[in-house]
């Protein structure tokens, strides 16, 4: 009887302690927005020691190589808060299908979906199909991976903070990283996606390029067989600025640019030693090692977000409440998140500092990175004017920052050196700076043309028109695409006077070189017509800037605000400049001298009849009846 009662007892206990777990699950679930990225994978009591080794081999390595390795410059897409993340382009397979890939510092794996993919969302590219691709390989079952059901192909896995996952096989092809960067394509493996859940299901972005520390992540991959320095260094851009730059491999670190030591064997996630955090100049009142629990303070790329300990949490929105206490607290624009928000501090961001307090990160070593507004805020998507607060509690003791902190900021992850780096800078103008930096020739996606002045890939072209349309030497007379556009704004004609500016920005020529053409109403969409001419006084566009302009169309580079709706590039064409042939030419000739001779004659007509005008009215009139003077009398003869 003792031991019924005793089973009863803990039965009753265990189902109340999981009902008490859901109901503050769902609470806090309601209250606070959680951390999206940071994978929940499992590992193995030797993890820290192989990835020891692992270090250990890459540096000697490494130390082996010249300082001359390449490096991938890529432009980053997409506006970090309406989006929720930065994305890259990569190329994969031969021919290759490109993808938008979320920038992730705390994933391990790149994966994209499959065309095989039993359960995969609508995305921003078509399927990854491997049967197309001539040099793809799936990776084969063996004792140091995952293996499928049928034990022939290796498989992967990967499960996310906010419960939702990816899973699939790995396989291995040419990727590339695009005509502006000087990298050459190079075998990786990657995650074919089969299956996904959650917010990845969701999503516009085909799926995640894995920059963590691990043997399948693109940056393992590249170090390991000696293609780039092992380093890379991200850019974001600012509030209301879309995209930045990302480079993979080593540079010259600025020297204004601030370091701390980044401990590899602590934990899987990029780490950096945070000692306090100064709010208008005083220091955060807690105890030591606030931002040093658990993982210790994580940097991750794909997490929106900053996330503190609550106490830190709640000393950090103090002291920003009472620095802005004469600015009145709204609602948030979510209702399911009890948001922080202020409105009152108007909508120019360069303003922002002379309302909201500085911040400081301060590092064990003493150094320090200056935070302005923006890299905590957030713009109040349903009120002008307001902000809210971009750093939340964190349930658990790790410390962890978003994009958010990183915006305008350089980082780079040294990973040869154990350390990662922070420079305040404009990243839109670090990535014009970055791509023209004189680097050698990129290396174009697929086999280039005979003609040096325009070498341009035979896949150009969505709307299925020659590879040709721009092989040989000649000038381009203007280009031409056309845009579907899905919006429920009524004003359409405001929206494309601020699209004409828009292109103008991603395409990087003058507002007058683009024009609206036409625009035809579908059932469901408005197909728009755009036309990039050149700049006065030419009357061509040079190879150059056509080819940049052609290779953004072609990428799918042009990245608008959510605000616009679905969007997507349908078509472009380039028109050669228009030549006369020797018979137009002298036709042209010879209408100019009868038109010429025509315009003479008339004149000469015009002039003569002005002339016998004027001398009729200068004849005197005599009226009827008037005595003659004598002078004009003459004697009669007889």
């Amino acid at each position: 009887m003792a031991g019924n009662w005793f089973h009863l007892t803990s039965s009753f206990l265990i189902v109340c302690y999981v009902i008490g777990f859901l109901i503050s699950t769902v609470v806090a679930e309601n209250h606070q927005r959680p951390p999206t990225v940071l994978p929940l994978s499992l590992s193995s009591r030797n993890h820290s020691l192989h990835r020891h080794v692992d270090n250990l081999r890459r540096r000697l390595f490494q130390s082996k190589l010249s300082g001359s390795t390449p490096n991938a410059r890529l432009r980053l897409y997409d506006d970090l808060l309406s989006n929720g993340y930065h994305t890259a382009r990569l190329w994969i397979g031969s021919p290759p299908q490109e993808f938008a890939l979320i920038v992730d510092t705390g994933s391990t794996v790149t994966y994209v979906p499959c065309s095989s993919c039993s359960h995969c969302g609508n995305h921003q590219d078509s399927r990854f199909q491997p049967e197309m691709s001539s040099t793809y390989q799936p990776v084969k079952c063996n004792p140091s991976c995952n293996c499928d059901d049928e034990q022939k192909q290796c498989t992967y896995h990967r499960r996310y903070a906010e419960m939702s996952s990816s899973s699939g096989v790995l396989g291995e092809d040419l990727v590339s990283f695009g005509n502006e960067s000087e990298l050459m394509p190079q075998r990786a493996v990657f995650g074919c996606k089969n299956v996904e859940i959650g917010d990845l299901y969701n999503q516009r972005a085909d799926g995640i390029m894995g920059l963590g520390r691990g043997r399948l992540s693109i940056m393992d991959q590249l170090v390991d067989k000696g293609f780039i320095g092992d380093s890379f260094s991200l850019c974001y851009g600012g509030m209301d600025v879309d995209g930045g730059a990302m480079v993979l491999g080593k540079i010259t670190p600025p020297p204004d640019m601030v370091f701390s030591h980044s401990d590899p064997f602590r934990s899987p996630y990029y780490n950096i030693e945070m000692k306090e955090i100064h709010v208008a100049g005083k220091r955060l009142e807690l105890p030591d090692g606030a931002f040093d629990g658990r993982h210790g303070t994580v940097l991750d790329s794909g997490t929106t977000y900053a996330y503190f300990r609550r106490d830190a949490f709640a000393a950090f929105r103090d002291a920003i409440l009472s620095a802005v206490h004469f600015l009145k607290r709204i609602p948030g624009p979510d209702p399911n998140y009890n948001d922080i928000c202020f409105t009152g501090a108007g909508r120019d961001v360069s303003q922002l500092p002379k309302i909201f307090p500085l911040v400081e990160m301060v590092f064990n070593n003493g150094k320090k990175l200056l935070l302005s507004p923006e890299n905590y805020l957030f713009r109040h998507s349903k009120a002008s004017g307001a902000y809210c607060l971009g750093i939340f509690p964190n349930s658990e003791p790790t410390t962890l920052l978003g994009g958010i902190v990183v915006q305008n900021t350089l980082v780079t992850y040294d990973r040869g050196n154990d350390r990662i780096g922070f420079l305040k800078t404009n990243c839109s103008e670090l990535w014009r700076r970055v791509q023209f930096s004189g680097a050698p020739a990129p290396t174009p996606l697929v086999s280039p043309s005979k003609d040096t002045q325009m070498e341009i890939p035979s896949v150009l072209s969505p709307s299925g028109s020659p590879s040709n349309v721009l092989a040989g030497s000649f000038h381009v007379g203007f280009i031409t695409f056309d845009m579907s556009i899905s919006t429920t704004d009524s004003n359409l004609k405001s929206i494309l006077k601020e699209l004409t500016e828009l292109i103008s920005e991603e395409l990087e020529v003058d507002n007058s070189q683009v024009c609206l053409l036409n625009v035809t109403s579908q059932e469901k969409y408005y197909l728009v017509r755009w036309g990039i001419f050149p700049a006065e006084p030419a009357n061509y566009i040079s190879n150059t800037i056509a080819r940049s302009i052609i290779l953004r169309l072609r990428d799918h580079r042009i990245q608008l605000p959510e605000r616009f709706g679905n969007y997507k590039l349908m078509e472009w064409n380039a028109e050669p400049q228009r030549k006369l042939t020797s018979w137009q030419h002298h036709f042209l000739i010879m209408l100019v001298g009868s038109v010429t001779t025509l315009i003479l004659s008339l004149s000469a007509i015009g002039i003569w009849l002005v002339h016998r005008q004027r001398r009729r009215q200068q004849t005197a009139y005599e009226p009827v009846g008037a005595s003659i003077p004598e002078r004009y009398l003459q004697p009669l003869q007889s």
